[in-house]
């Protein structure tokens, strides 16, 4: 028969592991485990202090073995992952704050323990009560106990994040509704649909594979990606993503991205790859733990032989309970959790609201930065071209020109020809219906509509439109007859201007980065009121540029773009920002993605990265104050004076609350504004 499996490993691979610790639901029922058996021990121990209880208590040496018994379990099995970890420490030399959890804890079980077995044999100065020795069995579960509560509520934290995130996936439904080649529609497990198949999704359903619609309109609610509560009209050509509700219309749609490869998978990578990313302010908190650690159990070591010689008798007794107290107290608990538990609940903050953060150091870096890189194309602008100006000619009005431009362009794929028809759309044109379609490489297109000839080409190449001058022109003929130009351009985005001033007042510089002319450049830089620009980039010469900005700034430089181009520049900059509209290579190269693309989602980004910041700072702060207030006073630096010495148990109960005080501050970040 081959051996049982260890349960402790069947837990540990059971579920997530975070920080060392299993996953929060593995924790619990140890917690509570202690908690029951803790209870009675504390009883047991404190009973003589609390009326009516003291009468019930069972003789000393049987209450000895009573407390044993129950503590037994709760130090080996309920606090068997923080052994694991201690010993870990000890193997590696890499002291931590489970080193003087366990080192203070298990003195105090295993000094009991010795009491229990051997305590006839005692020396006298160690008899401390009218029953022999003192017993610590409550100490050692009690600690034992709140160090599991903090424990909880910090894995508790973490995986509200994590499964929060991995929530989203839910959102896609399990089926869909797959049309075949002879338009017959059937339902198929979403995980048979492969790219390149016809689906269709009905009013009130979610989507639920990434795609690019076909056929239809409708209104799709996209809030569980950019955290934006308007429902975005969506047409022939624009994407949609798994997750997202359809509101109104029904659309097919063709299958572009399914199962890993689809938004909301890549969401959950990268917010896995964020909270297992290790910020440098975490490391700066891990080397002071490496110094702190060993000078706390120096200083436990001279409290133990100061108290032992130097001390009232019992001394040994004295110098035993002292010593645990600095051990306990000085547990530097809450300085390893300050800042994991503060970036991960940051990490999580900003997912909901369309900011996916891939490396926790950019986070952290992005608060100090004042200069950002910005491309021009698809960040700033649509990425796209736009109608931004049409002037008529001849007695033609504007809604003439496009109605009819449209129309002839319908059947064409050209980015001109679709930008066109969206404006016709837009602005609610009936299109009427084209004929004789006709393509000439060079020239434009031919088409009748409504019993007239309409030639859509582009205009002279000395032709200009003062308000426009760098607006590429398409001239629309009707009947042979100057009818008037469309205008068009790489329209700026909606939300671009006040983004823009937004992360001014947030103190930063903004330069745009753009491989686009000279004058295109300016006029946009003009338009946004930008800080200087750099036209005419390449995609090396960009990512010189963030070095040479790096020279002046020494806080860091953002870059921020969409594209293949931009993948260089992403990569060097110290802190790299994608739209998530972008390219694959752009955001594998950045360490922030904005879901939606938009530069609204960076400010929300830069605020995210503040607040996280300053909350590790306050966490940081409690950790030190509670550690330097109690360390004094565990050792006894103050009882010459006043008397004052600190329980071991106590001692457990301040150093838990560092912990607790830590997880709580950082759960603040969940509900903070961001605007």
């Amino acid at each position: 028969m081959s051996p049982s499996p260890d349960p402790h490993a069947d837990a540990d691979s059971a579920a997530p592991v975070y920080m060392g610790l299993p996953h929060e639901r593995v924790l619990r029922p140890r917690f509570w485990v202690a908690v029951a058996l803790t209870l009675p021990v504390f009883v047991l121990a404190m009973g003589e202090m609390i009326p009516g209880v003291r009468e019930i208590l069972p003789p000393p040496r049987i209450s000895g073995w009573l407390q044993l018994g129950l503590t037994t379990p709760v130090f080996f099995w309920c606090g068997a992952f923080f052994i694991r970890r201690w010993w870990k420490s000890i193997v590696e030399r890499d002291t931590n704050m489970f080193t003087l959890t366990v080192t203070g804890t298990a003195a105090a079980y295993f000094y009991s323990v010795a009491v229990v077995l051997f305590g006839d044999h005692f020396p006298a100065s160690l008899t401390s009560t009218d029953h022999g020795a003192a017993l610590y069995f409550e100490a050692a579960a009690f600690i034992t106990t709140i160090v599991l509560l903090g424990q909880v509520i910090e894995q508790r934290a973490h995986a509200h994040t994590d499964e929060a995130i991995r929530g989203l996936l839910d959102l896609a439904p399990k089926s869909a509704h797959r049309i075949d080649g002879d338009g017959q529609e059937s339902d198929v497990p979403v995980d048979d649909v492969q790219a390149g198949d016809r689906l269709r999704v009905r009013p009130g359903e979610n989507i639920p594979v990434d795609g690019e619609i076909l056929e239809g309109q409708g209104d799709v609610d996209e809030s569980m990606l950019t955290g934006e509560p308007e429902p975005v009209t969506k047409r022939k050509g624009d994407s949609l993503s798994a997750g997202t509700l359809n509101t109104t219309g029904s659309l097919v749609f063709r299958a572009e991205r399914v199962g890993k490869d689809t938004l909301l998978a890549q969401i959950v990578r990268l917010v896995e790859e964020a909270t297992e990313s290790e910020a440098p302010i975490q490391r700066l908190a891990d080397r002071v733990s490496t110094y702190f650690v060993p000078a706390v159990l120096a200083i436990a070591v001279g409290t133990f032989i100061a108290w032992s010689t130097l001390g009232p008798e019992p001394a040994l007794v004295h110098g035993l309970i002292n010593a645990v107290a600095v051990l306990i107290i000085a547990c530097p608990c809450a300085l390893g959790i300050a800042t994991p538990v503060s970036l991960v609940t940051g990490i999580g903050r900003g997912a909901q609201v369309g900011v996916l953060v891939k490396d926790a150091a950019a986070l952290e870096r992005m608060q100090q930065a004042h200069t950002l890189l910005i491309d021009k194309t698809g960040t700033l602008t649509v990425g796209a071209p736009a109608v931004i100006a049409v002037k008529p000619a001849n007695g033609y009005s504007a809604d003439d020109l496009i109605r009819l431009a449209a129309a002839a362009e319908s059947s064409s794929e050209h980015p001109l020809a679709r930008a066109i028809v969206t404006a016709a759309r837009d602005q609610g044109l009936k299109i009427p219906d084209a004929t004789d379609f006709n393509a000439e490489a060079g020239s434009g297109i031919t088409a009748h509509v409504e019993g007239r000839k309409i030639s859509v080409g582009r205009a002279p190449a000395d032709a200009r439109l003062d308000d426009h001058p760098t607006a590429t022109l398409v001239a629309i003929k009707i009947d042979d007859t100057d009818a008037g130009v469309i205008a068009l351009a790489d329209a700026i985005k909606d939300s671009t201007p006040d983004a823009i001033t937004a992360l001014q007042k947030l103190g930063l510089k903004i330069f745009m980065v753009t491989g686009d002319r000279e004058a295109a450049a300016q006029a946009v830089a003009e338009k946004l009121g930008l800080d200087g620009y750099h036209a005419g980039v390449t995609p090396e010469h960009k990512q010189q540029l963030v070095r040479d900005h790096q020279k002046d700034d020494r806080g860091g430089v953002i870059f921020a773009g969409d594209g293949l181009n931009d993948a260089p520049a992403l990569a060097a900059a110290d802190i790299g920002i994608a739209m998530g509209t972008g390219t694959d290579v752009a955001m594998n190269s950045a360490g922030i993605v904005l879901v939606k693309g938009e530069l609204t989602a960076l400010v929300r980004a830069i605020h995210l990265s503040r607040a996280t910041l300053r909350n590790i700072r306050q966490n940081l702060f409690f950790a030190f104050f509670y550690n330097g207030l109690g360390l004094p006073v565990a050792a006894g630096v103050f009882y010459p004076v006043f008397g004052w010495l600190l329980n071991p148990m106590l001692a457990g109960v301040a150093m838990s609350l560092s912990s607790i005080s830590v997880v709580l501050n950082a759960l603040r970040l969940r509900t903070e504004k961001l605007n």
